[in-house]
């Protein structure tokens, strides 16, 4: 190897080294400048973590000694939740430098069109939070709302499931719901089941009246105090439409219902009262 060759091979290793050199000069700078940032952000997040884990500890306490609707305390302690990691994540990059306004508006954006995009489903969950809080009615209510009628099986915080005397679900959205006006007959006591049934006009008024009181009052359910009633609705079409309202208790609505409604139909048929080629079952609930 000749001296131009062996001069070469050491001028490429000063080069490397003085690159490594280099390099390490600006790892031990970098290191001294964001290693500290870097260590407060890790032990703020660690710390973070830890004091958002007890205040959400601390916060269902509260909500169960409070007795709040579990489906709204779900919902609050999720949201807490998020709330108070988003904030810990922008103090994090405030704290190793990032510029957190660009995140304040990147997130504002976000909730701009995400709320412009949900904008019902946000009113119906805010629905559903005014429903858990204010407690209008609660499961197993027969309520009337939106022009729907019927027994209240389960409250979600976006929905409200009811089931109808036909025994059909109906799905109301909770925004709606909470704004419209609701009736609940649960808060009025005892209810009465108001069925109509139409008799052929052929039919005595009297002999249906009769036998249908009879029916109602062999009832176990029926509330003798009031009385069972039956009155004549309406006369129309070649039918007599027959209003019949016995009592119930809450919790013996719809077996009086359809109990009721099945003894009528069979006293009718076991004393030759007939009913129209047509007609036409109807319900309603009033207290």
């Amino acid at each position: 190897m000749n001296t131009s060759t062996i001069l070469q091979v050491e001028q490429q290793t000063q080069a490397i080294l003085n690159q490594s050199y280099s390099w390490l000069e600006h790892a031990k700078i970098f290191a001294l400048s964001f290693g500290p940032k870097l260590l407060a952000a890790i032990v703020i997040y660690i710390v973070g973590m830890w004091l958002i884990r007890k205040l959400i500890s601390l916060l269902s306490k509260v909500l169960n000694a409070r007795k709040f609707d579990e489906s709204l305390k779900t919902f609050l302690l999720s949201f807490v939740k998020v709330f108070l990691i988003v904030l810990l994540f922008l103090t994090i990059a405030g704290k190793v430098g990032i510029e957190t306004t660009s995140f304040a508006a990147i997130l504002a954006g976000l909730s701009i069109g995400v709320g412009a995009a949900l904008n019902g489903s946000l009113g119906n969950i805010a629905g559903g939070v005014m429903i858990m809080i204010f407690k209008p009615f609660k499961v197993g209510d027969i309520i009337s709302s939106q022009g729907q009628t019927g027994l209240v099986t389960e409250i979600g915080i976006v929905n409200t499931v009811l089931r109808t005397p036909e025994n059909k679900t109906v799905i109301l959205p909770n925004g709606p719901l909470s704004t419209g006006v609701i009736t609940n007959f649960n808060e009025l006591g005892d209810l009465k089941v108001s069925i109509e049934l139409a008799i052929d006009a052929s039919q005595d008024i009297d002999k249906a009246r009769a036998i249908a009181l009879d029916a109602m009052n062999a009832f176990p359910e029926v509330i003798k105090d009031p009385a069972p009633s039956v009155v004549v609705n309406k006369i129309e079409g070649g039918a007599i439409y027959l209003g019949f309202a016995p009592h119930a208790t809450q919790g013996d609505y719809w077996k009086v219902y359809w109990g009721v409604l099945e003894n009528i139909k069979k006293a009718y048929d076991a004393n030759g009262i007939q009913l129209p080629i047509s007609s036409m079952v109807v319900t309603n609930v009033q207290g």
